[in-house]
């Protein structure tokens, strides 16, 4: 199952590779070379075709759990100052997505959106400490009866050049339903609120959907 974000692209790929493939075997004569040529175009669309899976998720809604919003490695837990709307420390989880990643984002938690923002910007590499506040990146807050407001936001990398989100102030939104996506690589940081009780370590590799990121106990 693909994302719909890549139908377009999917499309136009799987014809530039019939054409290809149509092309290399009129016009190469020399038998090696050929096939080489088009073991290589048939990689490329595969490439592109693992990009844009998505699979199919059974995803446990639990309020008292945060879940992870994308496929990849945790890479940053610490308290930090998030500037843009909450103005205060917070306590961030990072997941960084290398490209062979899913890169579906999901809802971490059940709520009302408060809070949704686009920012144009650069296209530093993801694990920049400066990627957060300068690369291409939308900012979203969900307001969850259990664990209040938390902040995901979604970072353009090196190779990414269009973030896609779904959510608009207002919108009711339930946990582990798709909330948008981030075509060629990037990560999704996470702000929670201070005391929050991490579920995951440094270098842990997350899986959309199913990885509990923090617990809040009854």
């Amino acid at each position: 199952m693909f994302h719909k974000e890549g139908g377009k692209i999917i499309l136009i790929a799987t014809t530039l590779t019939v054409i290809f493939l149509l092309a290399a075997d009129r016009l190469i004569e020399i038998f090696w070379l050929k096939k080489a040529i088009e073991v290589l175009i048939l990689i490329m669309l595969l490439l592109i075709l693992q990009f844009f899976r998505n699979p199919k998720r059974t995803v446990e809604i639990n309020d008292n759990h945060i879940i992870a919003p994308v496929d990849g490695k945790v890479v940053v837990i610490e308290e930090v100052f998030e500037g843009e709307y909450f103005k205060d420390k917070r306590l961030q989880v990072s997941i960084f997505m290398s490209p062979i990643n899913v890169h579906v984002t999901r809802y971490p938690v059940n709520g009302k959106i408060n809070f949704s923002k686009y920012h144009p910007g650069k296209y530093l590499v993801a694990w920049h400490p400066k990627a957060s506040t300068e690369n291409e990146r939308t900012t979203v807050v969900v307001e969850n009866r259990i664990f209040g407001e938390i902040l995901y936001r979604q970072i353009a990398g090196a190779l990414a050049r269009r973030i896609v989100n779904y959510a608009e102030t207002g919108m009711q939104v339930v946990q582990g339903t798709d909330a948008g996506f981030i075509k060629f690589g990037s990560r999704v940081d996470l702000f929670l609120p201070l005391g929050t009780e991490i579920n995951v370590q440094l270098n842990q590799t997350a899986v959309g959907g199913k990885t509990i990121i923090a617990i809040k106990n009854s």
